[in-house]
């Protein structure tokens, strides 16, 4: 079994080409094995890559809203009209009671919540 490094974009290509071929081997097997280690090598080069940022507060509500189909209604109705607009803008730090109620209503993670992020200030 010959495997090299995934060390460009190029290769990262060949390898899901591999990995789309090998996909379904059965596990123990020559081709099992080797779609494991393609599999590890794809993630890593993708880890490396194309890191992710954890998402600050307003961005979790964002991302719960685009993935949910929620809108900026339903956020009023969780948290005021005024108040989902002054954080929504960055104008003003989400309270514990309004970290609550998005929480348990749209199953966002509290400690996503809780965390600090930056304001406009304004």
């Amino acid at each position: 079994m010959h495997i090299r490094p995934i060390r460009s974009d190029a290769d990262h290509e060949d390898a899901l080409r591999e990995i789309e071929t090998l996909w379904g081997a059965e596990e123990g097997t020559e081709a099992g094995d080797r779609l494991d280690v393609l599999v590890t090598l794809a993630e890593t080069y993708e880890r490396r890559r194309w890191p992710i940022e954890p998402l600050d507060p307003v961005q979790a509500i964002e991302a719960a809203m685009e993935t949910n189909g929620y809108t900026r209604a339903q956020l009023a109705a969780l948290i005021g009209q005024s108040r989902a607009t002054e954080i929504l803008g960055r104008r003003r730090g989400l309270t514990l009671p309004m970290i609550r109620a998005i929480s348990q209503a749209w199953h966002v993670p509290a400690g996503v919540l809780v965390q600090d992020y930056a304001l406009t200030g304004r």
